[in-house]
């Protein structure tokens, strides 16, 4: 039986919600990863330190709690300390003494433009510099860095990609400035990356695996309806590249999103593929399946670790080439494929 090893995954870009979502979801990533960059769009958004710190000790909470469902994994009890969570604020333009304030509580901070995704309505309205620059200039100061969700509001398909002019002015305008464009979807935002130092990407497991005709080629699947979009196989073979061949400035961010079934099953389908609890196995198929193994350690660990100059809690999980029956639900949510047999398991997390 063929088996792999993977020490401290993390994941860079994750939704936990809140209140019983949370205490659903939360222990699902901390079981397998060491760590994860956490989400801000609550509702209302997580924008202050006091809140911040009360969300971190939520987490917390709920990371020490068993998974225990009907249909679902049942995770012995881990050690907080074995998943840290790393906290975001809500992009807003805070003054310099704010971020110095609360800068040893928070890993990054997460601009959305405003209204393009999930509890996105208070996000940025416009890209202006004269108006960003205090905010922006202290970031790179501190060293906190950027995460975007890049998106116009223009036709669905070219969003993301009439955003690289956005990312390519930040990035030139705040060269010291850490910038990730979170949950690349196209690519164009895989050619960005190797045009500006100081621009990285984080990749989700679904955008790896679908394009928009396995949302909505057929019948409608609203499990895997996310933003942004899923593109053309051109731009997921693009991915898949980056990701397969380790490019050194992509990282793992799942994205996972989690949604109460009747929120996604519903008109006006909320936006989310919940993929935590499968993440880990279903990329070692996939990297098996196309025999670049090997380089999965980067992807899910060491670049994150050598761009953010990350020491991460240790934890190795190991896993095996043994089928696995993905559960039909966990709680109120619906996993990425529900109901199927992938080709990997979770043999042990030590």
């Amino acid at each position: 039986m063929k088996s792999h090893t993977l020490l401290m995954p993390l994941d860079m870009h994750l939704h936990l919600r809140d209140g019983v979502m949370l205490e659903t979801v939360a222990p699902l990533s901390s079981y397998s990863f060491s760590g994860a960059v956490i989400m801000p769009n609550l509702v209302p958004p997580v924008t202050s330190k006091e809140e911040l710190v009360a969300y971190k000790e939520r987490i917390l909470n709920a990371t020490g709690n068993r998974v225990n469902h009907e249909d679902e994994l049942d995770f012995e009890m881990m050690d907080m300390d074995y998943f840290e969570p790393m906290m975001t604020l809500f992009y807003q333009h805070y003054p310099r003494e704010f971020l110095e304030d609360v800068r040893d509580e928070i890993f990054a901070i997460k601009l959305y433009p405003a209204g393009i995704t999930t509890n996105s309505e208070g996000g940025v309205s416009s890209f202006d510099l004269d108006m960003m620059r205090p905010t922006l200039e202290a970031m790179a100061a501190l060293e906190i860095p950027l995460l975007i969700h890049g998106e116009t509001e223009g036709f669905v398909m070219d969003r993301e990609a009439e955003f690289m002019p956005i990312y390519g002015m930040l990035a030139k305008h705040f060269p010291n400035l850490k910038i990730v464009m979170e949950h690349i979807t196209t690519k164009s935002a895989v050619e960005m990356l190797d045009k500006y130092p100081n621009l990285y990407a984080t990749i989700t497991l679904h955008h790896l695996l679908i394009t928009l005709d396995d949302v909505a080629g057929g019948m409608l699947r609203p499990h895997l309806f996310c933003k942004p979009i899923a593109k053309r196989p051109e731009d997921r073979e693009a991915l898949l590249s980056a990701a397969l061949d380790a490019h050194p400035k992509v990282m793992f961010g799942s994205d996972s999103a989690p949604h109460p079934k009747d929120k996604k099953e519903a008109c006006g389908c909320a936006a989310g593929v919940f993929t935590a609890p499968i993440a880990l196995q279903v990329l070692c198929e996939l990297f098996d399946r196309h025999g670049k193994l090997e380089n999965l350690q980067a992807f899910v660990s060491d670049n994150a670790q050598n761009i953010y100059g990350l020491c991460p809690e240790f934890k190795e999980v190991t896993l095996v080439e043994r089928p696995f029956t993905v559960p039909s639900h966990y709680g109120t949510v619906v996993p990425m494929f529900a109901g199927e047999t992938i080709g990997w398991s979770i043999e042990e997390v030590m």
